[in-house]
């Protein structure tokens, strides 16, 4: 079996590659980070222009009609360049939500306006610190009118619209622009990517799917979303190695390379090998996420394999730099930062340990 991508494939990733290149350097992540707005606006309506935000939306709603091998492509070349935006949130999170658990009436009123990228979308789960449960929830949705506070919520100060896990355990999809929503930022380590709290009283909203249906459906939306996310990962990843490599060859000490030193190597090729592995899982779970075949022990495998690889290169690459590794002025932070917000952005990888353990043991059951 052929787990490789195509040619038409292969060429969608060099396109972004060389666009991201060109508009997504680090010193563009630079000025969004100043800038304190957690978005490079101009970067997300030219990714829009190309259509990315629509990649694996169906063309009966507003989409392009590809599938997810092609998004995995480019979650993979957003994640090498650690571009500031809410593609995850929007695309991963939102947009499959509704893909999901959507009426014909909802994907028609809000998915085309999604795959414009017009609208940003988040999905608020946690209501505080700590591992969200549905069976503690506190937000309700009581005639059409949501209250109560979800924190923190990647993307909130940025998006226009929510789909929002309420007591009880169902889904709603909320209006952000609408009365009675207020929106505080949350610090965040990942200055790339704003956190917010969004807080609901009597507003408006809407649900989504079934009264009660929540449970199944957001297992299905975080194995999806572990696959893409999983690609950003290893994006992140080969880019922390190949600076670390880089900076390897290019600095002296002791009147050599430190490459040529056998703990600078040893790092670097320790890298490799879990880069390597994660790709392998990565590459796998693509081809299930396609064809819906063994997804989820291939998510939950791919999701380890990926956090595990991304933090391991992203710590190692800081400390091949030396002291200034450590320093604001270089780039090394910007990969260490992200390689956290999205090792937490669907639970841990020690999370997605024990629910690989029980589904490799139901399959064995």
């Amino acid at each position: 079996m052929n787990f490789d991508f195509s040619a038409d494939q292969k060429l969608l990733q060099k396109t972004a590659a060389a666009f991201l290149k060109e508009n997504a350097s680090f010193e563009r992540v630079r000025k969004t980070m100043e800038s304190g707005e957690g978005i490079d606006r101009d970067l997300w309506k030219k990714m829009a222009e190309q259509g990315w935000q629509a990649t694996a939306i169906p063309e009966a709603f507003g989409g392009q009609g590809f599938g997810y091998l092609e998004l995995v492509l480019l979650a993979q070349e957003i994640g090498y360049t650690v571009a500031p935006v809410p593609f995850s949130s929007s695309v991963y999170l939102c947009t499959e939500a509704i893909l999901l658990a959507g009426s014909e009436a909802q994907k028609k009123k809000y998915l085309p306006k999604l795959a414009s990228g017009e609208t940003i979308g988040t999905f608020a789960f946690a209501e505080s610190a700590g591992v969200p449960r549905i069976d503690k929830l506190s937000a309700t949705l009581s005639g059409g009118k949501l209250s109560g506070t979800k924190t923190p919520v990647t993307d909130a100060p940025n998006s226009t619209l929510a789909v929002v896990v309420v007591k009880g355990g169902s889904l709603a999809i909320v209006d952000l622009k609408a009365g009675g929503i207020t929106c505080t930022k949350v610090p965040s380590m990942d200055l790339t990517r704003s956190q917010g709290t969004l807080a609901f009283q009597n507003a408006p909203a809407e649900l989504l799917g079934t009264e009660g249906g929540a449970a199944a459906i957001i297992e299905k939306l975080y194995d999806r979303a572990a696959v893409l996310m999983a690609f950003e990962q290893i994006g992140g990843a080969r880019r922390a190695m190949e600076m670390a490599r880089d900076y390897a060859k290019t600095r002296y000490a002791f009147g050599r390379q430190i490459g040529s030193f056998q703990a600078i190597k040893h790092k670097i090729v320790d890298m490799l090998v879990n880069n390597e592995v994660a790709v392998s899982n990565c590459y796998y779970a693509a081809w299930a996420l396609e064809n819906n075949q063994n997804l989820p022990v291939a998510a939950a495998t791919a999701r380890v394999a990926a956090t595990d690889a991304y933090e391991f290169a992203s710590k190692e690459n800081i400390q091949v730099h030396g002291g200034i590794g450590f320093t604001w002025e270089c780039d090394a932070h910007l990969l260490l930062k992200r390689s956290k917000l999205l090792a937490l952005a669907l639970g841990s990888a020690g999370e997605w340990r024990e629910r690989l353990i029980d589904r490799l043991a139901n399959n064995a059951a």
